[in-house]
């Protein structure tokens, strides 16, 4: 898995770049639409840049006394920070002036370890309490979305279909030194998905260098082995000091509500991320 998540960002990153040359040298053949296409809207828009997110992160299926809800609590059960900058990455073009292509692609990665004072149950396996522990969690985003946009003045309004692609890596270790000792026990669960994915979208220009926007996006998965789903949203503002170069910053908020069926056990991850994003913005 660890194989295919590496190729997917490679491919996302390829993808990013041919972009980028293809429509950056066409660009200028374009200028004459833009007389009729909206001021909100760029023949190329790229966001790079980091959304610090307040977490609260429950995964696995059972505790023995932690808490009364059933699962492990990343933040409050093994201490981990509610804070974490997570890296972003957006492109859209367009094809013509009211259709083009979206992209998305994030990633949470988190790790900590701290000794437990009381027992833990992860995935049926037991965690003794004393033990050193160590949890992991690392969730990975992308998407790809057909867009239209609606209207030709100073706002336009968007939607989206496209697919997303998800992977949820989340595992629990203990170890624990009794009498020169060691016994160790844990487990883990590695699981991805493809799954339909419905944007919705709004741009305002204020002048050239000032625009406002929304974005919001859901994915929903009934069956397979990773089902649930994920909502997205955020409004921000841009400001260009420049033409083609500018700065972004938004308030975003993210759910994350995903369970893998297992006979012996069920997975679930029910995150929520929210906080303030940051980017550099191109525009072409």
């Amino acid at each position: 898995m660890r194989n295919r998540h590496h190729r997917f960002g490679k491919a996302t990153a390829g993808l990013a770049i041919a972009t980028l040359a293809v429509f950056g040298a066409t660009a200028h053949a374009q200028d004459s639409n833009k007389k009729s296409q909206s001021p909100a809207l760029d023949n190329i828009s790229l966001w790079v840049g980091g959304y610090y997110t307040n977490n609260d992160t429950n995964i696995g299926g059972k505790t023995s006394y932690l808490n009364t809800s059933g699962n492990v609590n990343l933040e409050k059960d093994l201490d981990f920070k509610k804070h974490k900058t997570v890296p972003r990455v957006r492109l859209d073009f367009l094809i013509g002036e009211h259709q083009g292509f979206s992209f998305d692609y994030y990633e949470v990665n988190r790790s900590h370890s701290k000794t437990l004072e009381e027992n833990v149950e992860f995935l049926g396996q037991p965690i003794d309490a004393a033990a050193e522990a160590r949890g992991n969690l690392k969730f990975t985003f992308g998407s790809a979305a057909y867009k239209w946009w609606f209207g030709t003045g100073d706002d336009v309004f968007g939607l989206g279909l496209g697919a997303a692609y998800y992977k949820v890596h989340a595992s629990v270790y203990g170890s624990a030194t009794i009498n020169d000792e060691t016994a160790a026990s844990g487990a883990t669960a590695n699981e991805s998905a493809w799954a339909p994915n419905l944007q919705i979208g709004w741009r305002h220009a204020f002048n050239e260098q000032w625009r406002m926007y929304f974005n919001a996006s859901g994915v929903k998965k009934n069956g397979g082995e990773l089902n649930g789903h994920i909502f997205d949203a955020a409004l921000g503002v841009e400001y260009f000091p420049w033409q083609n170069v500018g700065i972004g910053a938004e308030y975003a908020y993210t759910k994350i509500k995903l369970n893998q069926d297992k006979r012996q056990y069920n997975l679930d991850l029910d995150m929520k991320l929210n906080g303030p994003a940051a980017y550099i913005r191109f525009r072409f």
